[in-house]
């Protein structure tokens, strides 16, 4: 036997005990990337297309859900193009934020949108677009924080005029200068995502607050005889301003005193103690309502905010705001009436609804 052969053997050998594992001489290549994902369009069971570095397959038809999303309509078929997740342009280098993962103030993580957020204060790994507390969008390799602002006052997607044709006969009380100055309590809201999911969220903030409201015409609950009833004594804090105070006002109609406290706690607002600034303040009706918006599941599984720019639809919307009475046949007609203002709404901003309309 050559001493070629007689390595050969000895390596066969090694191999098949164990002691030696064959290591290729270049490293396996990711898959080609499929066509990138689309949020406006309509995909269908079985289409393939590529995001973040990754390939995935969709289950049934889907539309504005960005892969891997959260209904399970997308199939995960790997890495593509040579690295799990491309970095953008630009030198950074920031590792993925993952859920749970506890990150010090000053941590600088890449979301699954694709843009990175600097930690504001400790947190156990909160979501980055929840809370400008804990969040901030932050400016790495010269790609910018969110996607370029329109020239709309405060950099909000509606515009005045459109936000006139919306609501024709609202209450003076609403106005489009207090919901601009509101928008600085989260800078996450109407401003994640593609330009199509932030109009299309703006759309469906709109249409729940028409709803609740009336076309924006109602300031307080109409029905007093319920004032009274939404004093929970049993909180540490009881009702300081009195039992009767903590009724539903606003365009989200806030109501209950650890709803009050809660709010006024995450906006810097005296509304345990002050709850008429709500009914008196533009800019503070539109903030508590910015604020359930943003951090409430309420009878739901995720927050309005989350609902839209994950692609899970308008229909999670209705759930985390009234879902306990309206959602699964609770009530059609309500869910109706909130999905047709959105549908109105979307076309005066000139976007698809989406998918996943109903709850």
């Amino acid at each position: 036997m050559t001493r070629l052969r007689a390595l050969v053997a000895l390596a066969a050998l090694a191999v098949a005990s164990g002691l030696m594992a064959i290591i290729p001489s270049t490293a396996a290549s990711a898959a080609a990337c499929a066509a990138p994902w689309q949020s406006s369009a309509v995909y269908t069971g079985g289409a393939q297309v590529s995001h973040n570095g990754r390939n995935y397959q969709a289950q049934w038809w889907t539309q504005s859900e960005a892969p891997p999303g959260t209904t399970g309509v997308w199939q995960d078929l790997g890495a593509c193009g040579g690295t799990t997740t491309p970095p953008p342009s630009g030198s950074c280098t920031h590792p993925n934020w993952v859920a749970g993962t506890w990150y010090s103030t000053g941590a600088i993580v890449r979301y699954t949108n694709g843009l990175y957020y600097i930690a504001e204060h400790d947190n156990p790994g909160y979501d980055p677009i929840i809370s400008t507390w804990y969040w901030e969008p932050y400016s790495c390799g010269g790609q910018p924080p969110t996607s370029p602002p329109p020239t709309n006052p405060g950099g909000f997607v509606v515009s005045e005029a459109q936000f006139n044709q919306m609501f024709p006969g609202r209450n003076s009380f609403y106005t489009y200068s207090g919901l601009v100055t509101a928008l600085s309590a989260y800078s996450a809201f109407t401003r994640t995502g593609s330009a199509t999911v932030q109009r299309q969220e703006a759309a469906a903030f709109l249409a729940n607050v028409s709803h609740e409201t009336g076309g924006l015409v109602h300031i307080v609950e109409q029905n007093t005889a319920n004032y009274p009833h939404y004093c929970d004594p049993g909180q540490p804090y009881g009702c300081p301003a009195g039992q009767a105070a903590y009724y539903g006002r606003g365009p989200i109609q806030l109501s209950w005193n650890f709803n009050y406290n809660a709010a006024g706690n995450a906006l810097g607002l005296p509304l345990l103690t002050n709850p008429w600034l709500v009914q008196t303040d533009a800019a503070v009706a539109w903030k508590t309502a910015i604020w359930y918006w943003m951090t409430q599941n309420g009878p739901g599984t995720m927050t309005a905010h989350n609902a839209m720019v994950t692609g899970a639809g308008f229909g999670q919307t209705i759930r985390s705001i009234n879902g306990s009475i309206e959602c699964n046949g609770g009530n059609p007609a309500q869910v109706q009436s909130r999905v047709t203002k959105y549908q109105q709404f979307v076309g005066i901003l000139g976007v698809p609804a989406g998918a996943n309309l109903y709850c």
